[in-house]
C-alpha cells in the first residue's frame, strides 16, 4: 500500500505527466462544453403552425393550429417568430395576407380585434355614419388627438370677396381611429405615425351636411377639429349641431338629393305575381 501511494507521488510529481493531464482536461472541457452549445442550439423546441389556409380578417381558434418542433437556434434568430399558441390563439390575421398552409407565424402577420379596418364600425349606433375627415399633423395639434378623445368641429368658409365665415360646427364628437395615408393605426407599431384622416361616426343629418361641405367649392371650406380636455372628454355631452347659421349657409350653397325614387326591380304589390300560382 506504501509502494503505491510513493508510487502516485512519483507520478503525480512529474512535470510531463502534470502537463499531459493539464492538456487532457482542457481537452476534454472543451469536448464537453462545444457539445453542450450545439446540443442547446439544435436543441428541438415547439412552435405553432397553421393546419389550414387562413385568410386576412380571420380570428385565429385552436383549431386551427398545430405544433412543429424547429432548432432552438432559429427561435434565438428569428425575433418575429412567434413561439406560442397562445401568443397567437384570439388574434387575427392582417387584412392584407393569407396565411399559407403549413406556415409559422410571425407577429407582423397577426392583428387584434380593434386593428381591423372594419373594427370601429361593428359597433355604431343606428342612425349614425362613419365620417372620415382629412387631417395633417399640424391639424391634429402634432398629433395630439387620439382614438376615444372628444372633439369638437369648427368650420371655416372664404367666400370670393374674403368674406370668412367662421365658428363652432359641432361638439362633443367622440374619435374612433387615427390612421395614416396607408390606412394604419397612427399608434401602432406598423404606421408611420403621421396622421392622416380621423375617422368618427354621427348621426346621418350631421354627416350630410358634413358630407355636402366636402364638395363646395374646393378649398372653400375647412373643417377643424380641436381637441379638449380629459373632463371634456370624460364628461362629453351629445353630440350637437352648435350654429344654425352654418347649416344655413350649407343649405344656401347645396341640397341633399330626394331618396324617393321607385326601385325598377321592387315587384307592384297592385300587379299580380307572374311567378306565383294561381289557385
Amino acid at each position: 500500500m506504501g509502494n503505491l501511494s510513493v508510487a502516485a507521488k512519483r507520478f503525480l510529481g512529474n512535470k510531463n505527466t502534470v502537463t499531459i493531464i493539464g492538456v487532457l482536461a482542457g481537452i476534454a472541457v472543451l469536448y464537453f462544453g462545444y457539445n453542450w452549445r450545439v446540443q442547446q442550439a439544435i436543441e428541438p423546441q415547439a412552435v405553432p403552425f397553421a393546419k389550414q389556409a387562413i385568410p386576412g380578417n380571420t380570428l385565429i381558434t385552436t383549431e386551427m393550429l398545430g405544433t412543429v418542433k424547429v432548432s432552438k437556434n432559429m427561435v434565438d434568430t428569428t425575433p418575429d417568430l412567434v413561439t406560442s399558441s397562445g401568443q397567437v390563439i384570439g388574434k387575427y390575421v392582417r387584412y392584407d395576407t393569407v396565411i399559407p398552409q403549413g406556415s409559422l407565424f410571425y407577429r407582423p402577420q397577426l392583428m387584434v380585434e380593434e386593428e381591423l379596418p372594419n373594427a370601429m364600425i361593428k359597433d355604431i349606433p343606428d342612425g349614425y355614419t362613419v365620417y372620415s375627415l382629412g387631417v395633417t399633423m399640424k391639424s391634429t395639434y402634432a398629433n395630439s388627438i387620439m382614438p376615444g378623445d372628444v372633439i369638437d368641429l369648427y368650420f371655416k368658409f372664404q367666400s370670393d370677396e374674403n368674406l370668412i365665415v367662421f365658428g363652432k360646427f359641432i361638439d362633443s364628437i367622440p374619435v374612433l381611429a387615427v390612421k395614416d395615408s396607408q390606412g394604419q393605426h397612427v399608434f401602432s407599431s406598423i404606421s408611420s405615425g403621421i396622421p392622416a384622416e380621423l375617422i368618427f361616426a354621427v348621426p346621418d343629418y350631421y354627416f350630410d351636411l358634413l358630407r355636402r361641405s366636402d364638395y363646395i367649392t374646393t378649398n372653400a371650406i375647412v373643417i377643424t377639429p380641436v381637441p379638449r380636455n380629459k373632463d371634456y372628454t370624460d364628461n362629453a355631452g351629445d353630440t350637437m349641431i352648435t350654429s344654425e347659421e352654418i347649416v344655413a349657409f350649407i343649405d344656401a350653397k347645396s341640397q341633399t338629393a330626394t331618396q324617393n325614387a321607385a326601385d325598377p326591380n321592387k315587384p307592384d304589390p297592385n300587379k299580380p305575381d307572374p311567378n306565383k300560382p294561381t289557385q
